[in-house]
């Protein structure tokens, strides 16, 4: 991404001023750098202070007297039971402090904008239709992005959306909702604890094709999320947590990424696994299929696929998520983090390949079925290829067959399949035809020569690699039969291997043996 992106802003700053006593008012004028206003505090007997992106400043050195409090309190909007208030028209938010009897002691006036723009860095995965969860914490503008969120969808794309919208948060205080939603549609939610049934309400009265909610919380929210999922409503949200592990982490929530059971595991399994018998692992399909990590405003991390994501940690990995960034000058990166995989790429060379010196019983084996074996070991010959043919088919990791014979689809064919195994297809059994198929296995290709890599190479070599230094690496994108392949060849070392990324650019990540569990 390299195209530049403007931004505009709607703060109605003007609205916010008018609640404030003279005084105070007149020292906020004086300050130059209004633009970065965050909010402005009132405590009864203390000097009243204006919060900005990098730090704060007093606004005067007297106290704030009971006066000023009321002067504020009577332009102000009703408060809720959860003591906040808003300015009519405006996405202002004014919260209050009351003592132990109820009276007002103090006040938080926070700034609301209408950034417009500020889902350019995420356009491409809001417009999928996937149910997105944007994670970060106070301040990093997750509830602005979702403004812009509901405008872009149902004025861009004119898709019927539903705002949810506890204490007035998203679209302002007051029956008319802020234009920073555009044609979004907004239910107004009476209290906190009533936010899951305004969600479920909202899906069978209203018919929305998308559903965005500001601040999941509670476990009756979770479960209205999953319910909202699972009837085929887009779902748009924030939820309380910095980071996709620490949301894992959180009873309340952790269904919203899929959540976690204990498993016992059989001897044999332990021991493929080089794991404990007793291991976590996901428990449902994820509520959410992507997460957003919102890091500052200007960062944000994007785990595309969360069950792969939560697998990963729970095997106690570091997923790695897509990192883009906003820069100075407008434009936006997408920064990769695989710098590792690069180095990978340098030290396979074809002079390497050429006298491969893998360790015994390390070979890929196939299994034949009405396939000239002297066609296939005359190909192994020539192209010098890690390939074994084996007579057992439960010896082996993949079937080579005729496709006349697949299509009759055999007992023994029928087997391999429902045991995961890669059955492979040629269309006769000539010497040209298993040439090219062991030259397709191993990426043997016209580019070959210009890549020096092969798929299943590569994967053996990651492999030894990961044993020796104990650090993942992630291998070239490939097609899924050559995925399926490199995860075989992670088994066979007793590792853990998980693939990542959208086609076509899905690869394989291998990962070392997780020291504490062996």
């Amino acid at each position: 991404m390299d195209e530049k992106h403007h931004y505009g802003v709607v703060d109605n700053l003007d609205k916010l001023f008018l609640v404030l006593p003279e005084h105070i008012l007149k020292a906020l004028e004086e300050k130059e750098n209004s633009d970065e206003l965050i909010e402005i505090v009132m405590d009864l007997g203390r000097s009243p202070e204006a919060r900005f992106t990098n730090g704060f400043s007093i606004l005067i050195e007297s106290p704030v007297e009971r006066s000023d409090i009321e002067f504020t309190l009577g332009r102000v909007g009703m408060f809720t039971r959860d003591n906040r208030a808003g300015i009519e028209r405006t996405l202002h938010r004014i919260s209050c402090i009351r003592n132990r009897v109820g009276n007002v002691v103090g006040l938080t006036m926070r700034v609301g904008r209408a950034v417009y723009g500020t889902i350019d860095i995420v356009r491409d995965i809001i417009v999928s239709g996937k149910n997105i969860l944007f994670l970060g914490p106070p301040g990093v503008g997750k509830t602005t992005k979702l403004r812009e969120v509901a405008r872009v969808l149902s004025d861009e794309f004119q898709k019927r959306v539903i705002v949810v919208d506890t204490s007035n948060e998203i679209a302002g205080d007051g029956d008319i909702p802020h234009p920073a939603i555009g044609r979004a549609r907004r239910m107004q939610v009476p209290s906190p604890e009533r936010q899951h049934d305004v969600m479920i309400e909202a899906v069978e009265n209203h018919m929305p094709e998308v559903i965005i909610v500001d601040e999941i919380g509670r476990e009756e929210e979770a479960r209205a999320c999953r319910t909202i999922a699972e009837r085929g409503v887009q779902l748009i949200a924030t939820a309380h947590g910095n980071s996709l592990r620490n949301l894992l982490l959180n009873p309340t929530l952790t269904d919203l990424v899929g959540g976690i059971q204990s498993v016992i595991l059989s001897d044999e399994e332990s021991r493929r696994r080089g794991t404990q018998k007793a291991v976590l692992e996901r428990k449902a399909i994820p509520t959410f299929d992507i997460v957003v990590e919102l890091r500052d405003r200007d960062t944000l991390g994007i785990y595309r696929n969360t069950a792969e994501a939560v697998d990963v940690i729970l095997r106690n990995y570091d997923p790695r998520p897509e990192v883009r960034k906003k820069t100075k000058d407008g434009s936006i990166e997408v920064l990769k983090e695989i710098e590792e995989f690069e180095t990978v790429e340098e030290v396979y060379s074809l002079s390497d390949w050429n006298q491969p010196k893998y360790p015994e019983g390390k070979m890929l084996r196939v299994f034949l079925f009405a396939v000239s074996r002297n066609y296939m070991e005359r190909a192994i010959t020539q192209l010098k290829a890690t390939l074994e043919v084996v007579e057992d088919i439960n010896d082996a990791d993949i079937v080579l067959t005729l496709k006349s014979r697949y299509r009759k689809k055999t007992n023994r064919l029928r087997e391999a399949e429902n045991r995961g195994m890669p059955v492979h297809v040629i269309r006769s059994n000539t010497y040209s035809q298993v040439l090219r198929f062991v030259k397709d296995l191993f990426g043997l290709s016209d580019s070959y020569e210009k890549s020096g890599e092969t798929g299943l190479i590569e994967a053996e070599k990651a492999a030894r690699q990961v044993l020796r230094e104990s650090e993942p690496i992630e291998l070239t994108p490939r097609n899924a039969f050559v995925r399926r392949l490199q995860h075989k060849i992670a088994e066979r070392y007793n590792l853990f291997s998980q693939s990542i990324g959208e086609e076509p650019f899905r690869r394989v990540t291998i990962y070392p043996r997780n020291l504490d569990d062996t």
